[in-house]
């Protein structure tokens, strides 16, 4: 019996090749978006080729590795492609059984135009996402019909191909029963001998995979003190330190902008000291801070009951930071790397902070709690000034999912970057149209940082005036940034529930992960210059 599933992209079509003693090819049509997904346990193998899109009166062409597999099968696939009219647009593709002895299906995705590179009108790597789409499309079919090793065409970027299978066959589903839970295949290379470029692209996407996993996770089930014990599973085994602060030491440090946030909760803060040092002890790291708020209610400023449910993600940018160090120290990355990440709850109750509610943060600056669901701002503030005070880094990176204004702005087609170096928003850049998962440079004009400070009774609020609220977050945390290279992302848009335009390799109305490999690619860079 079985059950269509929904797809983001792409139209899969399924057919059945020539079996030994029927001459009639049988060809199983399947509605555009939709997958079939057999259930039942299958013990074969399943292998995904690319074609490259049809050009003028050029047929269209299977990868180099496709057409090594279809010499092997006697041009059997070559002839089923004209058979089935197949053009090799993104993402459409259709799938074969018994043509091979080896592989029980054979899924051909369309790879678009051939060698496609880099387009400046997009700031992306077309072909290297393009293989990553293709990838994401054939493996997840494979998945749906019960196969449990996938074998993908390296399609002329092994790593790429890597990313999008590895992050497209990934489910969130321990809350499912065991025998209801979609079994993930084992991954493997096809005709390519570029193994490093493949286990690079697994690191990656498994560590995006483990952002997700700590971002769908229920409030119940993610609270600070689990987050930290998860952060330390994951961490620890890789050679990086961690360590847990509780409410003693973060009362004895003075962070009363976290602790006001954390008050309205019966679960206590904790703060998470993280390092990794991948070159010498002396070189100053770089540092990055994760807003890390299991659950945000909004306060007292409650948040409307339709959006409730989504809050649980609010820790994106811990998530984000964890899985990066993560990927750092499975890369052997050579930069030293920091993090501090605040953990609590933003909940209602008599110890909650009030609207109108005014701390002194560490640097002697008063602070206005105007609007208590914006949570992020706040409980990052006092955590940004001792970063900065005790680990003196080179540099400063906060990631968190901040205010819909982003949302509003650039939806889930990239993160919102806010940067007082034009040397660091080239980098990201780069390693933005590296990934696919892009961002995009916002203002930080002295315009919204006189909409945060200028009043009577207080030095800066954490609301400001006007609907530029993304703007005018990132202006609150500029003004207390005292080093010289800071950038702040807001993945409002891209971090929490995928929505509308979610790529191949992620799933709709569950956690992205975002922006996590341009996190990875980043420090990449960095280290590597």
């Amino acid at each position: 019996m079985a059950r269509s599933y929904a797809s983001s992209y792409g139209r899969l079509m399924m057919g059945a090749a020539l079996r030994n003693n029927n001459k009639k090819r049988m060809m199983c049509p399947v509605p555009w978006m939709h997958y079939c997904q057999v259930r039942g346990k299958c013990e074969s193998s399943g292998i995904v080729i690319g074609l490259y899109l049809k050009e003028g009166e050029k047929d269209p062409q299977l990868s180099p590795n496709g057409e090594k597999l279809d010499d092997r099968v006697g041009g059997k696939i070559s002839a089923l492609v004209r058979e089935t009219g197949m053009n090799g647009k993104l993402g459409r593709g259709r799938m074969f059984s018994n043509v091979d002895k080896e592989f029980a299906s054979i899924v051909v995705v369309g790879l678009g135009r051939e060698g496609i590179g880099y387009d400046a009108e997009e700031v992306l790597d077309v072909g290297m996402e393009n293989a990553r789409i293709a990838a994401a499309v054939g493996a997840r079919a494979l998945q749906y019909q019960g196969v449990q090793s996938v074998y993908v065409d390296s399609m002329e970027y092994p790593e790429q191909a890597a990313e999008g299978a590895s992050m497209a066959v990934w489910r969130y589903n321990v809350n499912k029963r065991k025998h209801r839970r979609l079994a993930i295949p084992k991954l493997e290379l096809y005709g390519s001998t570029d193994v490093d470029a493949w286990t690079r692209g697994l690191f990656k996407a498994e560590s995006q995979n483990l952002a997700r996993r700590l971002s769908d996770t229920p409030a119940n089930q993610m609270t600070p003190s689990i987050f930290a014990q998860a952060a330390i599973d994951a961490l620890c085994p890789c050679g990086v330190t961690v360590e847990v602060r509780t409410m003693d030491w973060i009362e004895e440090q003075a962070l009363n902008s976290f602790l006001m946030v954390a008050k309205g909760s019966c679960e206590p803060p904790l703060i998470l000291e993280i390092s990794y040092r991948g070159t010498s002890p002396d070189d100053r790291p770089l540092q990055l801070m994760g807003n890390g708020l299991t659950f945000n209610s909004g306060g007292l400023c409650l948040k409307h009951k339709n959006s409730l449910h989504m809050q649980r993600g609010a820790l994106t940018g811990a998530a984000c930071c964890v899985a990066a160090i993560r990927a750092a120290a499975a890369l052997s990355l050579p930069i030293n790397v920091s993090a501090l990440l605040p953990l609590c709850e933003n909940m209602p109750s008599g110890m909650a902070a009030k609207p109108g509610d005014v701390i002194t943060l560490l640097n002697g600056k008063t602070l206005c709690i105007k609007d208590t669901s914006n949570a992020g701002t706040v409980m990052l503030a006092d955590p940004l000034i001792y970063a900065q005070t005790t680990q003196k880094p080179r540099l400063l990176v906060d990631v968190g999912a901040h205010n819909t204004g982003v949302q509003f702005g650039l939806g889930s087609s990239s993160t919102g970057l806010w940067t007082n170096s034009s040397d660091l928003w080239k980098q990201f850049r780069k390693a933005g149209s590296l990934t696919g998962d892009r961002v995009w440079r916002m203002p930080l004009w002295k315009h919204f940082k006189d909409l945060i400070e200028p009043n009577k009774t207080y030095d800066m609020c954490n609301k400001g005036r006007g609907p530029a609220s993304s703007c005018l977050a990132a202006a609150l945390l500029h003004s207390i940034v005292a080093c010289a290279d800071w950038v702040h992302l807001d993945t409002r848009g891209t971090g929490m529930l995928g929505k509308a335009g979610v790529p191949p390799y992620l799933l709709r109305d569950s956690m992205t992960g975002r922006p996590t490999r341009t996190l990875i690619q980043f420090m990449y860079q960095m280290a590597c210059k």
